[in-house]
């Protein structure tokens, strides 16, 4: 990022940012992310596929979307989630690459 890009950010859009980065931050939160990065799912698939309770994915996936890291639609009965956009799977992809680096 160059300085004029720096300087162009509002308050608000850096408290955004790093509010995206604070729902980042729980390992449960990433790795429903880690999930969401080979395609959507409904909350039933998640909550098996990362065996926990409904209620626990539920509230992560409740972050998630007020993050604007998850977007959520109903199917049915179900609701199926799926990463917001291609900016989410970069920093999915760079935390958990950077975190694999050998230093």
């Amino acid at each position: 990022m160059n300085e004029t890009a720096e300087t162009a950010l509002t308050e608000a859009q850096i408290e955004e940012a790093a509010g995206m980065f604070a729902a980042l931050a729980e390992p449960g939160r990433l790795r429903l992310l880690i999930l969401l990065s080979a395609g959507e799912a409904s909350v039933s698939d998640l909550a098996e596929a990362m065996g926990e309770k409904l209620t626990t994915l539920s509230a992560r996936l409740k972050v998630l979307h007020a993050a604007r890291l998850v977007r959520r639609q109903r199917r049915g009965k179900s609701i199926i989630y799926q990463l917001a956009d291609d900016h989410v799977l970069t920093l999915v992809t760079s935390a958990v690459d950077h975190a694999c680096e050998h230093h």
